[in-house]
């Protein structure tokens, strides 16, 4: 089986990735920049998806965490309650997730 794209293969991938980018930025443009205001549906979807996209990456996150040894639930659990400690002091989304990831690679390679 030969993985090697030809020339004209490679420029076509090439094309429809260009393509998709550019549509995927220039589409909301297109459909809601009429001088008016988004429709509601649009404004809901923007309350609602990332609280709902921060639970789908909680669950990811804690989906293989072991609660048979402290040694696999307890720096879960501290990088999770000192994320929610940094956002809700200071409302800094880098500074939670740089805050946390910091304190649980620490206590991962460190402590435990």
């Amino acid at each position: 089986m030969n993985s090697v794209l030809s020339p004209t293969q490679a420029l076509a991938s090439i094309l429809v990735m260009a393509a998709v980018t550019f549509l995927t930025r220039a589409l909301p443009f297109l459909l809601f920049d009429r001088g008016g205001h988004p429709p509601r549906i649009v404004l809901y979807l923007g309350q609602v998806l990332p609280p709902a996209v921060i639970a789908m990456l909680i669950v990811y996150c804690l989906k293989g965490v072991s609660f048979a040894t402290p040694a696999g639930w307890v720096p879960a659990l501290a990088a999770g309650l000192t994320a929610a400690a940094l956002h809700l002091w200071k409302y800094n989304d880098l500074l939670s997730i740089f805050g946390a990831t910091v304190l649980y690679m620490v206590l991962v390679q460190g402590v435990f």
